[in-house]
């Protein structure tokens, strides 16, 4: 066994020359994460310059799914209403400079529809009810709009918080936004008062 390749502090004839040993320090409590430096006024101008742009699109996007609600086919209205919230969500990804994958974006879309099991069981009743002749296609021409506006409105606000918050595609964990987009989408949908 060569010495000089081992360090100074383990080599079997260190103890014996009287060199000092290093001992092991006793474990002591964890120590209190770093605390993160206070946003300067150019980062918080920043930040806001990009929640104010995502904000835009999302509005922008919300009524383009109202109007795709309109159209009176049955199931071709939601296929247009998820396109739109595809298309929201790549244009989200470039402002916030997250990768994007269509792919990805849909099945993130569809879980979100998934984890969210009344209010698209609603959506797609609204969409099928438009099969109904004359009252069906009045009452989808209302209900269809209003809520493929307003989930479009709550998942894209969604995805902002969570790309603000430094999240990606790749992280995005439905369930764990499911009551923020349930209050989000309560919010925008108009309240009828009651008779």
């Amino acid at each position: 066994m060569n010495k000089k390749k081992l360090p100074k502090a383990i080599r079997p004839d260190a103890a014996a020359a009287g060199a000092a040993v290093a001992e092991p320090e006793p474990p002591h409590e964890a120590a209190a994460p770093p605390e993160q430096p206070a946003a300067t006024p150019a980062a918080k101008a920043h930040h806001d310059r990009h929640r104010a742009a995502a904000k835009k699109v999302v509005e922008r996007f919300a009524l383009w799914a109202g109007a795709a609600g309109l159209i009176p086919l049955p199931f071709v209205d939601v296929a247009a209403v998820g396109g739109v919230q595809i298309e929201m969500l790549r244009r989200l990804s470039h402002i916030y400079r997250v990768p994007f994958s269509k792919n990805l974006g849909r099945a993130l879309i569809a879980g979100i529809a998934g984890s969210m099991i009344p209010a698209t069981s609603v959506v797609g009743a609204a969409s099928v009810v438009k099969g109904v002749p004359i009252v069906g296609m009045a009452v989808g021409a209302v209900a269809m709009p209003v809520l493929s506006a307003a989930a479009t409105y709550a998942i894209g606000m969604a995805f902002i918080q969570h790309f603000a918050s430094g999240g990606t595609l790749l992280d995005f964990r439905p369930p764990d936004y499911r009551e923020f987009i349930k209050a989000r989408q309560e919010a925008y949908t108009p309240h009828v008062p009651a008779r």
